[in-house]
């Protein structure tokens, strides 16, 4: 089985179906609203539950864990969003992506590489 993702309704064409795993850090800063951002931050991990993905928050960013591109967009916009209506007039939000396509990888595979 092959598959893909709409890209300008172009298909992109993978070999490797099943090895496919999107991880991202996703930071995402209200500016203007004061030193602490625990607050945003908090929204932005009950979107994360809500979506039930696997996340892993650190102290500069969260690790995000989807089966792919879409679902990461989605889960940012959501996120984005999410820190607007809890008052934010002003944000950054950065996304670093690992898009690994010839083997399955997880933010657990990942960190226990490193042992």
């Amino acid at each position: 089985m092959i598959f893909y993702q709409k890209v300008n309704e172009e298909k992109i064409v993978g070999e490797n179906e099943g090895n496919y795993m999107i991880i991202a850090s996703l930071s995402i800063a209200p500016l203007g609203k004061g030193t602490s951002v625990s607050t945003y931050v908090k929204t932005v991990i009950e979107i994360l539950k809500k979506e039930h993905v696997t996340f892993q928050t650190n102290a500069m960013s969260t690790v995000i864990e989807t089966k792919d591109l879409e679902t990461l967009f989605e889960i940012v916009q959501k996120a984005h969003i999410a820190v607007v209506a809890a008052g934010a007039e002003r944000i950054i939000t950065e996304i670093k992506i690992d898009d690994r396509r010839d083997k399955q990888v997880t933010i657990g595979s990942k960190l226990e590489s490193l042992k």
